[in-house]
């Protein structure tokens, strides 16, 4: 290649580049420019640069200055164009930042309403003298079914009635499913301490209902279980009843129902007067024998009373929710206002 040539290829790139970053206005027009003309592997800029290995070696040092000079013009230009996209974003966005004035808040979170009302369930079922305990979620079928006296042909174990887990069982070769209630958490107790046993246990239960107002196909229990000699079905009462006081206040009016579950005998079902109407909140009853028997307690010498509330529904009650859905749509203008 002659040097004449390569000059006048290095003249018209520094003529286009200088052209066109000179009427550059943003970030972006010039990132554009910055790839077609100083591209690291396909850059107009490189491209000559590769030609230079043509030239004869006499003028290969008239070319490589000629190849500086435009290459220091165009990173000039580029350096300018650069300052201005810069200024224009700061006049876009408002004045720049003043780093003597006072920060501004950060807005933090805070804990969710249905996490507020377990807390605060726990530290009232506290002072009435119960203590907390945990169990899985995952449970087979001895603790969901069996120990609570529901039977194999009972409409409770109804596959469209329960998450049955199909790729536990593959694995394990036992039955799995979500658990349906916090009632297995009271027959994990009970395997494992003698009377007098007196706790709660609050978590998660799964059931595949379909969603509306008041139900959900995942929701909160809270199961509580007291056996000893001598407790009677005035004790769940009276536990009920000041457990319903203290969440929801003083006026609240709630009644008993008599009701029917395999695990409990008497049974009742309680229900809160809101929004003129009875909602049910819970269920609840003294442990059948059967149960009793499944754990090991003597049903002669030992009685006892279970209960189980539902979070979401006292929840509501105490925050005039309306619809349950609310609580899991992650609406954040609506969480905040607990």
């Amino acid at each position: 290649m002659e040097l004449n040539e390569f000059v006048h290829q290095l003249d018209e790139l520094e003529k286009q580049a200088v052209g066109e970053l000179s009427a550059i206005q943003d970030a972006a027009a010039l990132e554009e420019v910055r790839i077609k003309y100083l591209g690291a592997k396909s850059g107009q800029f490189k491209n000559v640069q590769k030609s230079m290995g043509a030239l004869a070696a006499t003028d290969r040092p008239a070319g490589g200055k000629r190849f500086n000079e435009v290459k220091n013009a165009i990173q000039a230009a580029f350096d300018e164009a650069q300052n201005r996209a810069s200024q224009q974003a700061t006049k876009s966005t408002g004045p720049m930042a003043d780093p003597t004035l006072p920060g501004a808040r950060i807005r933090l979170g805070h804990v969710h309403p249905i996490t507020q009302t377990i807390e605060h369930l726990k530290e009232i079922m506290g002072r009435l003298g119960f203590s907390v305990t945990e169990g899985p979620e995952v449970e087979d079928p001895w603790h969901n079914f069996v120990a609570l006296n529901i039977p194999d042909d009972h409409p409770a174990r109804d596959p469209l009635d329960n998450f049955y887990l199909k790729t536990a069982e593959k694995n394990s070769g036992v039955t799995r499913l979500l658990r349906s209630q916090t009632s297995t958490v009271q027959i994990r107790v009970m395997e494992s301490r003698q009377p007098p046993v007196r706790i709660i246990s609050l978590g998660r239960v799964y059931r595949p209902d379909e969603a509306d107002a008041t139900h959900f196909p995942m929701f909160h229990q809270m199961e509580g279980l007291w056996v000893d000699r001598g407790v009677t079905m005035a004790q769940l009462k009276s536990v009920l009843r000041l457990f319903a006081t203290s969440y929801l206040g003083g006026d609240v009016n709630i009644r008993f129902r008599p009701s029917f579950f395999p695990f409990t005998e008497p049974s009742v079902e309680v229900d809160f007067w809101w929004a003129g109407r009875w909602i049910e909140f819970g269920g609840a009853g003294m442990v059948d024998p059967n149960v009793l028997n499944a754990v090991g307690y003597d049903p002669e010498v030992y009685t006892g009373f279970a209960f189980g509330l539902g979070v979401e529904r006292l929840c509501m009650r105490r925050h005039q929710v309306t619809d349950i859905r609310d609580l899991y749509r992650n609406d954040v203008r609506f969480l905040r206002q607990f």
